[in-house]
């Protein structure tokens, strides 16, 4: 199993793109501005997309991607969400207004797009991949996820803050190598990361302790501007991993 990062800032800029995660070449989690890196092969060989909520910075790209690749497949992509979550990107999203509805394009019959209400706690099997959906605590209903084939595994916390279920549902399985967490903010915003139901560094650092595992750990979801401090931040709170930043591009073989 192949992971390639695609976008994993906090922002957009120079060399930043927002978050999206290819498994393998065909499912894809989450599609924020990183779907850009794709090519149109890349793009219409996505069959499956996990979506962990409904803010723009996690869903950008999916409607220019179906855009893109209207007339070059013949089953549609797969939308897995909370029901929230696809309630929020069927009246907001694909509503005619801002974009048109992909799950009745080019027919009700033969759509381009269909959604898949997943529920936390749900695994579905994707050839020889289980993704599985956990509930987390967010400003919005969210979800992180966790991806086996067999022999290799890992997780992705999407947008986060302080919880026990994350964790608890990690704990629960006897492997992962490699966990993708978000740490949005600086400890010096810590009131703004409360609010906004994001980690900063201290309060990740509590909350990886309740960890029984010891995977490869990586940063993402960085605020652009204050990567380099909250990397070092939590380099100071955590000692029982080695911290690394998650970076657009990387690959990951699992």
């Amino acid at each position: 199993m192949e992971l390639r990062i695609l976008g994993c800032s906090g922002g957009i800029g120079a060399d930043l793109s927002t978050t999206s995660l290819l498994v393998d070449n065909d499912i894809l989690i989450d599609g924020g501005t990183g779907i850009t890196e794709l090519s149109l092969d890349e793009m219409s060989a996505i069959r499956h997309i996990f979506v962990t909520h409904s803010h723009l910075d996690h869903i950008a790209g999916i409607p220019m991607l179906l855009d893109s690749i209207f007339d070059m497949i013949s089953e549609p992509v797969v939308l897995h969400a909370r029901e929230e979550t696809i309630k929020v990107l069927r009246e907001h999203i694909f509503n005619w207004q801002i974009w048109p509805d992909f799950s009745a394009l080019p027919s009700a019959e033969q759509p381009v797009l269909r959604f898949e209400v997943m529920d936390p706690g749900e695994q579905i099997q994707v050839g020889n991949r289980r993704v599985e959906m956990i509930a987390v605590n967010h400003a919005v209903p969210a979800a992180g996820y966790r991806v086996q084939n067999g022999v290799g595994c890992f997780a992705f916390s999407g947008d986060t803050t302080s919880n026990d279920g994350f964790w608890e549902a990690l704990n629960r399985h006897d492997k992962l190598d490699l966990l993708i967490v978000e740490s949005a903010f600086a400890d010096e915003d810590r009131e703004l990361s409360t609010r906004a139901r994001h980690y900063c560094p201290k309060l990740l650092a509590d909350d990886l302790k309740k960890l029984d595992h010891s995977p490869r750990l990586y940063l993402t979801h960085l605020k652009p501007g204050s990567e380099d401090i909250i990397v070092e931040q939590c380099r100071s709170h955590i000692d029982q991993f080695p911290i690394h930043r998650l970076c657009g591009g990387e690959r990951f073989k699992l």
